[in-house]
Order: C-alpha cells, then structure tokens, then sequence
C-alpha cells in the first residue's frame, strides 16, 4: 500500500508522485484509485487500488542505483533480431515489465541500433515512450529537472561511435 506523497512506477506509464488516494464511481462500482500525478506532460493517471500487483506498480529505485541504470545504457548493445516483429516484442515485455533496468536496455538498444541502421516508425515511438518512462523515474530519484536527465542520456548517446 502506498500513500500520498510517494513516489511510484506505473509499468508503460511512467514515474509520478501519488497525490491523492480517491473513491471514484466508475461503471456502476465505487473504488479506491491512486491518482498520481506524472512529471513529464503534467498527466494524472488512476490507478486502481485493488490491482496495484497485477499492473506492477512499484516504489522508485534508490538513488544508490542510478549508476547501474548508467552502466546498462553505456553497455555494449547485445546480438539482436533481424526480424523486426521479434525485437518489437522482446523490448514491448521489458517495457511493460516496469523494470527500469530493462526500460534502461531497451533505450540502449534502440539508440544504438538508430545510429547504425534508423528506425522504423513502430521502434522509435517505442523508443520515445521507454525514454520518457526511463527520464520520468531519473528526474524524481534524482530530484531534477528532465533537462538534466535528457542531457546526461544526450551524453552517453553521443559518446557511442557512429
């Protein structure tokens, strides 16, 4: 059970701060919702209290952990699939599992498969949504502006030979 004030991950969503714990009427059935408020796009979302396990909702990383999100988006991109459809839904499973580490691959992946051969339009939606997911948690466990995050992930990108 989280409460107002903390700072949670959403899976496909992103990072946000609960800000209030309301009951809503929705569809003829009163429930409890989170309703958290997400620090990219000034977006609130619902997120019904009674299925918080099955949607993977879950507390931010600790700040000691950051460096291992640096070191996975600086690793070496692994042996992928050739064939589109597969890569597609290897990465959409890491990002809806919520986890950043994964979210951090993804982004590693997909940028560095940007430089070397483009996207294709599906891949690089995915690729803004799973930055904004990764920034949206780096910006409240760094306590920072999404200036800051985009230019330290800017940094990285660029350090990576074409």
């Amino acid at each position: 059970m989280f409460n107002v004030g903390d700072c949670v991950v959403y899976p496909m969503h992103g990072a946000g701060v609960i800000e209030s714990i309301e009951e809503k009427e929705i569809l003829g059935a009163l429930k409890k919702y989170y309703v958290m408020k997400l620090p990219l796009g000034e977006m609130k979302v619902l997120i019904p209290i009674d299925n918080i396990a099955q949607v993977g909702l879950r507390g931010i990383i600790e700040k000691d952990e950051v460096p291992q999100v640096i070191v996975i988006l600086k690793g070496d991109q692994p042996e992928m699939s050739t064939n589109w459809n597969r890569r597609y839904r290897n990465h959409l499973e890491k990002i809806k599992s919520g986890d950043i580490y994964e979210v951090a691959e993804v982004v590693r992946n997909l940028m560095l498969r940007d430089r070397e051969k483009g996207l294709s339009t599906g891949e690089s939606k995915m690729l803004d949504t799973a930055r904004q997911i990764l920034i949206s948690e780096l910006i409240l466990v760094q306590e920072t502006e999404s200036t800051e995050i985009t230019s330290v992930l800017d940094d990285i990108f660029e350090q990576v030979p074409k």
